[in-house]
C-alpha cells in the first residue's frame, strides 16, 4: 500500500500546484505633450512619465518656471538655455515621480494666447491662474495619483508654488522652493541692484559718493514705483535707469500684482506637514540665502513638514556649480533625492 499512496500524493501535488504568477508588464518611460485651458488661452506642455508597472499611479510633480519669458525646459532662447526645469525633470524621473512642464504666457507654443493683443492686461494672478489649471491638468492625467501630488517650483515659480500649495484642490502633500522668491519683487530687485553697484564700485567703476546717490535713488525708484508715481532717473546708472523705466508703461500691472505677495504670509495657508524643500546656494547672485530667512521661520511657524532649508555650497541660482555649468550640479541632485524619499 505505500507505493501507491506515495504515488497518490505526488499526482495530487502535481494537480494542485500554482504555477508562478506572470511579472508584471512594464510600461517604458515616455514623454507625450498635454494641452490644457486658461482664462480662453490654450497652454501646451510636457508629460514625463517615467517607467512604471501597467496600470501603476504615480506621484506626479508640477513644474514652474522663473521669471522672465522662460519656457517649459527652463530657458529664454536663444540667449538662455540651461534646460533647468528639463533637467529637474530627468532628475525626478529616476525615482519614480511624473512631471508636468508647460510654456508660460509669453513662451513657446503657448504664447500671449488671450493677452496678445493687450499685454499690459497680463499680471502676475493670471500666472497662477496659469499654473492652477496646469496643477488640474496634472492631477486628471490617467498615470498620477491625485493623492500624491507635489509641486516644484525654481525662482518666481517656487513663489507661484507657495500660493498654489495653499489654494489648490487637492492639496499637494509636498514642495520644493528651489532658489525661491522669498521677499517682494521691488524689494529683492533693490538687493540685487545694490550688489551689482556695490561690485562695480570695488572695481572702480564708481566712487563711495557715487555708490551712495545710487542707492538712494534705487530706493526713491522702489518707492515711487509703489506709489504709482514716475521714478525718478538722474542719480541712476543708464543702464538701472532703463530697467526702472522697463518696468512701468505696459509691465506696469504685472510688476504691482506681483510686488504685492509676501511670500512668508503665504505659507499660513498650508496644510500642517506638507513636507517643504527650500534650497539656496552660496553661489546664487540673484537669491542670497540672506532673503530666505523669513520664509524658513514662516514654514516653521505653519508647521511644514521636511527636509526643510538646504543650503547648496557654490550652486548658483541656474542650479549649476562651477564644475557642472551645464547640468544640475551634485548638491542640488541630493536634495531632490532627499525630497522624493523623504
Amino acid at each position: 500500500m505505500f507505493r501507491p499512496l506515495a504515488a497518490a500524493l505526488m499526482a495530487l501535488a502535481v494537480v494542485t500546484a500554482t504555477p508562478a504568477e506572470a511579472a508584471p508588464r512594464l510600461v517604458p518611460a515616455a514623454d507625450r505633450e498635454v494641452v490644457f485651458t486658461a482664462d480662453g488661452t490654450t497652454a501646451y506642455g510636457t508629460l514625463h512619465i517615467p517607467e512604471h508597472r501597467a496600470g501603476q499611479r504615480l506621484r506626479a510633480a508640477l513644474l514652474l518656471p522663473g521669471s522672465g519669458p522662460t519656457d517649459r525646459d527652463g530657458n529664454q532662447p536663444p540667449g538662455a538655455v540651461p534646460d533647468t526645469l528639463a533637467q529637474v525633470a530627468d532628475a525626478l524621473g529616476r525615482d519614480g515621480i511624473a512631471t508636468l512642464r508647460f510654456d508660460k504666457y509669453g513662451t513657446g507654443r503657448t504664447g500671449l494666447g488671450a493677452y496678445q493683443d493687450r499685454p499690459e492686461d497680463l499680471d502676475y494672478p493670471a500666472f497662477v491662474r496659469q499654473a492652477r489649471a496646469a496643477y488640474e491638468s496634472l492631477r486628471d492625467q490617467p498615470e498620477t495619483d491625485p493623492r500624491a501630488l507635489l509641486v516644484v517650483g525654481h525662482s518666481e515659480g517656487a513663489m507661484t508654488g507657495l500660493l498654489l500649495g495653499g489654494t489648490v484642490r487637492p492639496r499637494p502633500t509636498g514642495l520644493a522652493l528651489l532658489q525661491p522668491q522669498a521677499i517682494r519683487m521691488l524689494d529683492l530687485l533693490a538687493l540685487q541692484l545694490k550688489a551689482q553697484i556695490a561690485e562695480a564700485t570695488r572695481q572702480g567703476q564708481f566712487t563711495p559718493e557715487q555708490q551712495r546717490a545710487a542707492d538712494a535713488a534705487i530706493d526713491a525708484a522702489v518707492i515711487s514705483l509703489r506709489e504709482h508715481r514716475p521714478v525718478e532717473t538722474t542719480d541712476l546708472p543708464p543702464a538701472v535707469a532703463r530697467l526702472f523705466e522697463a518696468l512701468q508703461g505696459p509691465n506696469a500691472r504685472f510688476v504691482e500684482s506681483d510686488d504685492a505677495v509676501h511670500p512668508p504670509d503665504t505659507a499660513a495657508a498650508l496644510r500642517p506637514g506638507t513636507k517643504v524643500l527650500l534650497t539656496c546656494g552660496t553661489n546664487d547672485a540673484q537669491i542670497p540665502c540672506a532673503t530666505t530667512n523669513a520664509l524658513k521661520a514662516a514654514l516653521r511657524h505653519a508647521h511644514a513638514g521636511g527636509p526643510g532649508r538646504v543650503t547648496l555650497p557654490g550652486v548658483d541660482h541656474l542650479l549649476h556649480d562651477a564644475e557642472h555649468p551645464n547640468t544640475l550640479a551634485p548638491p542640488v541632485l541630493d536634495a531632490l533625492r532627499r525630497f522624493a524619499r523623504h
